[in-house]
C-alpha cells in the first residue's frame, strides 16, 4: 500500500480485502474490556477539518486512540485559517509537531492530493473527503458493512447489485463506492434525476437509472445519497417535496425491497427528504451500523499506512 490514501484508485482489489480483512480482526478490540492495542504508541496522527464534521472526525479520532496513537484535532474555525493562513503554512507547522499522519476534510477537490503531493509533510495523508470528488474510508466501511450481510464477511462481493440513489452530481461516497464496488465485483447503478448525475456519466461503466419506481427486489443493497443542499446554488429539483416523492426511499419503496437486502445511507440523514424515518429505523436498515465499522475500518488504514510494516 502507498504512503497516502487520497483515492479509492490508490489500492488495488487485494489491498482492498486485505483492509477489510482487518478491520475484521480489529473489531475484535471492541469487544474487549480494555479497547486498546500499542501498534500506533508514540505516533501522532492529527484531524484537519475545514468542513463540519461529526461521524468521520470522531471516528478517526476513536480509530487512533484504540490503536494508541496521540491525536490532535485542528478545526479550521477558531484556528489561524480563518484569519487567512495558507494550507501551505498551516501544514509546516503541523511538521514541525511532528505529525506523522493528516486526516483532511476540505471543501475544495484536490485539496488532499495537493497536501500530499509537496513537500511540506513527510507523513501520510488521509483523504476524508474533499469537495465533490472523494471518500475512499467511507466506501471502504460501506464495502466492509455489505460484506458482513451479504457475503459471509470473507473476500469480495461478486455478484452482489448494489443501487445508489440520490444526490450523485455533489456526493464524493457516490463516486468512491462506485469505484470500489467495482473493484470488488459488484454490479452498481445509479439512480437519480438527470440534474442530479455528473455530466460524463453516460461513460462511466455503471447503469444509470432515472425512475426509483422499479423493481427494486433485484438489489442486495439500495445506498441512500444524502442532498447536499449546501453544494447547491441552483434549483436541481422544483421542490423538496417532489424530491421526496420521486426518490425518496418511503415505506413503499421500502416493502419492494427483498427481506434479506440491507439499506445504507452515509449521514448524516435528511429524514422525510431523501429517506423516511420508517425506512431509516427499519431493521433491514445498517446505517447504525456503518457508524461502528467505520472505527474498525479507520484503524485498519491508520495500520497499513503507520503500523503495518512493523
Amino acid at each position: 500500500m502507498s504512503r497516502h490514501l487520497l483515492s479509492i484508485e490508490d489500492i488495488n482489489r487485494d489491498e482492498a480485502i486485505s483492509i477489510l480483512d482487518t478491520a475484521k480482526e480489529l473489531s475484535k478490540v471492541t469487544d474487549t474490556a480494555v479497547k486498546k492495542l500499542p501498534t500506533l504508541r508514540g505516533r501522532t496522527i492529527v484531524n484537519l477539518f475545514f468542513e463540519d464534521s461529526t461521524r468521520t472526525r470522531i471516528s478517526f479520532e476513536a480509530a487512533a486512540k484504540r490503536l494508541s496513537a496521540d491525536v490532535i484535532n485542528f478545526a479550521a474555525k477558531g484556528s489561524s485559517l480563518s484569519k487567512g493562513e495558507s494550507l501551505k503554512d498551516t501544514a509546516m507547522t503541523l511538521q514541525a509537531m511532528g505529525a506523522d499522519a493528516v486526516v483532511i476534510r476540505h471543501q475544495a477537490s484536490g485539496a488532499a492530493h495537493r497536501l500530499a503531493g509537496q513537500a511540506w509533510l513527510r507523513g501520510s495523508v488521509i483523504n476524508a473527503g474533499d469537495g465533490s470528488h472523494e471518500h475512499p474510508t467511507q466506501a471502504l466501511l460501506d464495502a466492509y458493512t455489505m460484506r458482513e450481510h451479504l457475503a459471509g464477511g470473507t473476500g469480495d462481493l461478486a455478484g452482489l447489485k448494489v443501487a445508489i440513489v440520490g444526490d450523485v452530481l455533489h456526493s464524493r461516497v457516490a463516486r468512491s463506492n462506485l469505484l470500489l464496488l467495482q473493484k470488488l465485483g459488484a454490479e452498481v447503478t445509479l439512480i437519480a434525476p438527470p440534474t442530479l448525475l455528473p455530466v460524463a456519466v453516460n461513460s462511466w461503466a455503471v447503469e444509470i437509472c432515472y425512475d426509483f419506481d422499479l423493481d427494486l427486489s433485484n438489489f442486495d443493497a439500495v445506498m441512500a445519497l444524502r442532498i447536499q443542499r449546501e453544494r447547491m446554488a441552483d434549483a436541481f429539483f422544483p421542490s423538496e417535496r417532489e424530491y421526496s416523492r420521486n426518490f425518496g426511499l418511503n415505506k413503499e419503496r421500502l416493502d419492494r425491497m427483498r427481506p434479506d437486502s440491507i439499506l445504507l445511507h452515509p449521514g448524516p440523514m435528511n429524514r422525510g427528504l431523501e429517506i423516511s424515518a420508517e425506512a431509516a429505523d427499519d431493521s433491514r436498515s445498517v446505517i447504525v451500523e456503518q457508524v461502528k465499522n467505520g472505527v474498525d475500518v479507520r484503524m485498519a488504514v491508520l495500520y497499513f499506512l503507520l503500523g503495518g510494516s512493523q
